[in-house]
């Protein structure tokens, strides 16, 4: 055990997903910007707030940017609040966003999906750590 309370720790988990989400909005904000790199903080801003949900209840997560194996590990209650959200395009970013390939480049109109999914995302964690004291 780390010594850090599960409530804190996972508070501080949520303010790094909503400091990516904060970041994903600004790139989208200015015009001629690498819109992979929304997509890319969109994806880590939902990744971290569902390990913060993770954190609070204690369960132990894998080193994945993969969303849907990260949502399969989340309390039933969580996995309710966030179906729907298309969290496997989201994923996708991982590589698409990172590296050149035989995709094609991210447009103004990907990145505003992404930073919804992962704001939903960031809203049911925080929601879901203020029910639990988080």
């Amino acid at each position: 055990m780390n010594g850090i309370d599960p409530a804190d720790d996972a508070a501080r988990w949520l303010r790094f997903a909503q400091e990516d989400l904060e970041s994903a909005q600004t790139i989208l904000r200015e015009q001629g910007r690498a819109w992979r790199n929304a997509c890319w903080h969109a994806l880590q801003a939902a990744e971290k707030a569902c390990k913060a949900v993770l954190v609070l209840n204690g369960i132990a997560y894998p080193r994945t940017h993969d969303l849907d194996r990260l949502v399969l590990l989340l309390p039933a209650e969580m996995r309710s609040l966030i179906a729907g959200s298309d969290l496997s395009w989201l994923s996708e970013w991982a590589i698409e966003s990172r590296y050149p390939g035989d995709w094609p480049e991210a447009e103004r109109q990907d990145a505003e999906r992404a930073i919804a999914i992962a704001g939903r995302v960031c809203e049911r964690a925080a929601e879901v750590l203020s029910l639990r004291g988080g």
